[in-house]
């Protein structure tokens, strides 16, 4: 997708900023990817040796969990998320605009109160130690944290996403086609 022209001054900044926290989301939730894909692999080539790391099943559910949270942000400003626009397209531009801010904020809060309970939930598991029941023994609070911190860059995202529709402002990138594009 090529870039669009920046948005100058602070609110430009600003959105810079949780832009690029948004990428830097996107390239760990891509190295977790790598990462599981490495530890599978591995896991295959000890079992050919009657061997195990016997932690493959909580690595991959933690690694997948933390690479769909991180990469929200990232996905969302790309429009690669699952969006019904049968109403909505039919509207004109502003009136577009303002239901778009409005969905926005909707989402965001959303997104916003998840965070936070998760968040506070992972606070919780590093003050009293909790660790997961394997033999690998993660402090939950790891997962968890991630999943949070994942899902407050997503609904920062979605915030410079409402102010962008508020002020008519351009996004980091160009516009996913539409249908009626095509």
């Amino acid at each position: 997708m090529s870039e669009t022209k920046p948005v100058a001054g602070p609110i430009g900044l600003a959105m810079r900023a949780v832009w690029g926290l948004s990428q830097a989301a996107a390239i760990i939730a891509a190295g977790l990817v790598a990462a599981m894909t490495l530890h599978i692999l591995l896991e295959i080539v000890l079992r050919l040796l009657d061997r195990s790391t016997f932690v493959l099943d909580e690595m991959v559910g933690y690694a997948v969990a933390g690479a769909t949270f991180l990469s929200l942000g990232y996905a969302f400003e790309h429009g690669a998320l699952v969006r019904v626009g049968l109403l909505i397209d039919r509207f004109a531009d502003r009136p577009r605009r303002l239901i778009e801010a409005l969905c926005g904020l909707l989402t965001c809060a959303i997104a916003a109160g998840i965070a936070q309970v998760i968040a506070k939930t992972a606070l919780r598991s590093f003050e009293r130690g909790r660790t997961s029941s394997s033999i690998a023994e993660i402090p939950l609070w790891i997962p968890e944290a991630i999943c949070a911190i994942g899902l407050g860059i997503f609904a920062l995202q979605v915030a410079a996403y409402v102010l962008r529709q508020l002020l008519g402002l351009p996004g980091p990138v160009a516009a996913p086609a539409q249908p009626s594009d095509l």
